[in-house]
C-alpha cells in the first residue's frame, strides 16, 4: 500500500508543475493560488459531507489546521511563486528538496522521530543527484541580492512546507481523519490567501480560457484534494522523512513531460543526477529480507 501512496504522490505532484505554467499570466498569483485551494476546499468538503465521510474536530483540532492551511495552502505557494520571478525553476526545485532534510530534523524536534543512517544516506543521494540535474542552473546563477531574496523565499516556503508535514503528523497522531483535516485546512489557506490577495490592492479577475480554467481544475481536484490527501496518508504511515523523498522524485516526472512537450536536452550531469535520485530512492525503500529457517529448524 505505501508503494501505491508513494508511486501516486510522484505521478500527480510531477505533472503539476506544467499545469501551474498555464496559470502565469494576466492573473496575479495570490488570486491563482485562491482560487485553487477554494476550488480544491469546497470540492473535498462537499464529497466528505455527502459521503457521511466529513469528521468534526474541536476548537483546537480547528486552530492547528488553520495553521496548517497558513503553512502549506498559503505562504508555501505564495513564496514559491514569488521565488521563480528572481531564481531560475531548476535552482528553486533544488531548494524544494531540502524538504527531505527539514522534514528529517523536525520529526526529531517534534516527534522524537529517530534519524535513521538509512535515511541520512538517502537524503545526501537525492540532494547530490538534484544538484546534479540542475546544476547548469545553479552555475549560471549570479548571486546578488535579488537572488539571495528569491533564495530567501524558496527556503521560507520549503520550510512551511515542512511544518505543514508536521502538523499532518499531529493530527493523525490524534486519530483526526486526513481528508477531514486537509478540507479544513485548504479553505483556511484559501481565506488567508484571499486576504493577501485583497491587501495588494488589485480586483479579483479570472481568466477563462480554457487552458487557464483546465489547469485549475487539474490543480485543485487532482493537484490538491487527491495530491495532498494521498501524500499527507502517506505521512502517517512512514514517516515525515521517508515521504519527503518524493520530492525528489516528482521533478524527474516533471523534466521527462518537459522532455516530450518543451525540448528539455537531457545531459551528462543530469544523466548522473537521475542515477543518484533512484540509487538514493533504492536505499530508502529496500528492506532485507530474512534467511527462511529450514524446514527442520522450524518449531
Amino acid at each position: 500500500m505505501n508503494i501505491v501512496l508513494y508511486s501516486l504522490t510522484v505521478l500527480i505532484w510531477g505533472t503539476t508543475w506544467i499545469a501551474i505554467t498555464f496559470q502565469l499570466g494576466e492573473v496575479p498569483v495570490p488570486q491563482s493560488v485562491f482560487y485553487r485551494f477554494a476550488l480544491a476546499a469546497l470540492v473535498l468538503l462537499l464529497v466528505l459531507r455527502l459521503t457521511g465521510r466529513l469528521r468534526r474536530i474541536g476548537l483546537q483540532d480547528h486552530l492547528f489546521c488553520a495553521l496548517q492551511g497558513l503553512c502549506v495552502f498559503c505562504l508555501n505557494f505564495y513564496l514559491f511563486y514569488t521565488a521563480t520571478g528572481y531564481i531560475t525553476s531548476g535552482l528553486n526545485s533544488v531548494v524544494f528538496s531540502m524538504s527531505v532534510l527539514f522534514n528529517a530534523v523536525n520529526g526529531v524536534i517534534f516527534f522524537r522521530q529517530p534519524l535513521t543512517r538509512r535515511l541520512v544516506l538517502a537524503a545526501a543521494l537525492g540532494l547530490a543527484g538534484m544538484l546534479c540535474l540542475f546544476w547548469p542552473d545553479i552555475r549560471g546563477q549570479s548571486l546578488n541580492g535579488t537572488v539571495l531574496l528569491g533564495l530567501g523565499c524558496s527556503l521560507l516556503g520549503t520550510y512551511g512546507f515542512s511544518l505543514g508535514n508536521m502538523l499532518s503528523l499531529r493530527h493523525q497522531r490524534r486519530g483526526l481523519d486526513v481528508w477531514s483535516t486537509n478540507a479544513y485546512a485548504m479553505g483556511y489557506g484559501a481565506l488567508l490567501m484571499l486576504l493577501i490577495a485583497l491587501t495588494g490592492g488589485e480586483p479579483l479577475v479570472l481568466d477563462t480560457s480554457p487552458g487557464y480554467l483546465g489547469a485549475l481544475l487539474y490543480l485543485a481536484i487532482v493537484g490538491s484534494v487527491v495530491g495532498f490527501g494521498v501524500y499527507f496518508a502517506l505521512v502517517g504511515r512512514i514517516g515525515a522523512g521517508q515521504a519527503a523523498y518524493a520530492t525528489l522524485l516528482f521533478p524527474l516526472v516533471a523534466l521527462a513531460i518537459s522532455t516530450l512537450f518543451e525540448g528539455y536536452r537531457w545531459t551528462p550531469p543530469a544523466l548522473l543526477g537521475l542515477a543518484l535520485i533512484l540509487v538514493g530512492n533504492g536505499v530508502m525503500f529496500y528492506r532485507r529480507r530474512e534467511p527462511s529457517l529450514p524446514q527442520a529448524e522450524r518449531v
